[in-house]
Formats: C-alpha cells, sequence, structure tokens
C-alpha cells in the first residue's frame, strides 16, 4: 500500500488497514505496528490520530453501527404503508451486510475485545435497530397484516439472515444481489404471516423494477 499523505488520508488508510487485520487475524493478534507497516509509515505517527489500538476498534465498530442506522432511516424516510416499511426494513438489512461484510464480521466477533462503556454504547445502537424493526413487525400484526407467533423471535431471525449473508455472498457468485434480496424478502414475510396476495404484490413489482 502506498504511503499516504496528508492527515485525513492517513487517517483513512489507518482505519482501512486495520480494519483489513482485524478481519484476517482478529483483534488481540493485530499490532499497531502491522497497522502501520500495512501503510508504509513509523508506528509513533498512529498516535497523531490515536490513543492506542483499542480506538481503532471503537471507531470501526460504532461507525459500522452509525451506518447501519443511517441506512435504516434513509430506507424507510417517506414511506407510511407498514408492509412496504419491512420490505424496505428487510431490503436495506441485506444489502448493507452484503456490502460490509468485513466490519460486520468484526462487530459480531469481537464484541469482546471492547471496554465496557463502548460495549454498552455498540449494545444500546443495536438495540435500537432492532427495536424498528420489532416496532414494524408489531404494527403489521396489528393492523391484521401479518400473522406473527413471536414478534421477538422474527425480529431475530430478520437479523440473522443479514448476518448469514455477510459470511457468504460475493459479488460474482451464481445469485445477484437484487436476487438475493427479493428471494430473502420473501422469505422474511411468509415467516411473519403476510398474505399471498401481499408477496405477489411485492414480487411484481420487484420484477417490474428490476
Amino acid at each position: 500500500m502506498p504511503r499516504p499523505t496528508g492527515g485525513v488520508r492517513t487517517a483513512d488508510a489507518m482505519h482501512e488497514a486495520a480494519a483489513e487485520l482485524f478481519y484476517l487475524h482478529g483483534y488481540e493478534a493485530t499490532s499497531l505496528r502491522q497497522v502501520a507497516a500495512r501503510i508504509d509509515i513509523q508506528v509513533g505517527s498512529l498516535y497523531n490520530h490515536i490513543n492506542g489500538k483499542d480506538d481503532l476498534l471503537r471507531n470501526i465498530m460504532l461507525g459500522v453501527m452509525n451506518d447501519l442506522l443511517a441506512a435504516q432511516r434513509t430506507a424507510l424516510r417517506g414511506r407510511t404503508d407498514v408492509v412496504d416499511r419491512l420490505r424496505a426494513a428487510i431490503d436495506c438489512h441485506i444489502r448493507f451486510h452484503a456490502g460490509k461484510a468485513r466490519e460486520v464480521f468484526i462487530g459480531n466477533s469481537e464484541l469482546r475485545s471492547l471496554g465496557d462503556k463502548d460495549r454498552r454504547t455498540v449494545v444500546a445502537k443495536r438495540d435500537q435497530y432492532e427495536k424498528v424493526l420489532r416496532v414494524l413487525v408489531e404494527e403489521a400484526a396489528a393492523q391484521g397484516r401479518a400473522d406473527v407467533v413471536d414478534t421477538r423471535l422474527s425480529v431475530y431471525a430478520i437479523v440473522a439472515i443479514g448476518t448469514h449473508v455477510s459470511t457468504w455472498y460475493r459479488p460474482q457468485g451464481e445469485l445477484s444481489i437484487d436476487q438475493i434480496v427479493a428471494k430473502n424478502i420473501v422469505l422474511c414475510l411468509r415467516q411473519l404471516g403476510v398474505s399471498a396476495d401481499e408477496i405477489e404484490a411485492i414480487e411484481a413489482a420487484s420484477a417490474v423494477g428490476a
């Protein structure tokens, strides 16, 4: 990797290098010396941007949660129909996890490596994200648009699909991201007990937009 120039570019390169190394080797097995070597700077120069290795992990894990929450807000903005909001939330969830597989992996595997305060912050943001999904599922059930067996388990199932997709999705794979999203939306809505007619309408709209 070429030597970065400029403070912002150095910080960006440093965080990119840290994310890659944490993903490949784990947080504990990665040293700041390795991060510095990855971007061809002296290890002491890292301290112009961070206080220690824990800053890098904190920034990665808080950053991915902030990005996920922002993506969710954007996906739901301007939508009022609860099933359409559910569809949009699931679409966003799967695309985000497929596109941020490295950061998702770090977030799931390195929570234990955060300090107590940072761990509580990340968990609170996860709860905030899941609450949006839970409210959507509850609203769909309350409106008679879904036949939900268990709200919490249904939300966990949706969350798990995104995490699972992040482990195997490859852009050059047999299925495109649009196909993966469309099929998983149908799976999620079926397990939520959304009517076949509504699901068929969603599939038809997706086919037109493809």
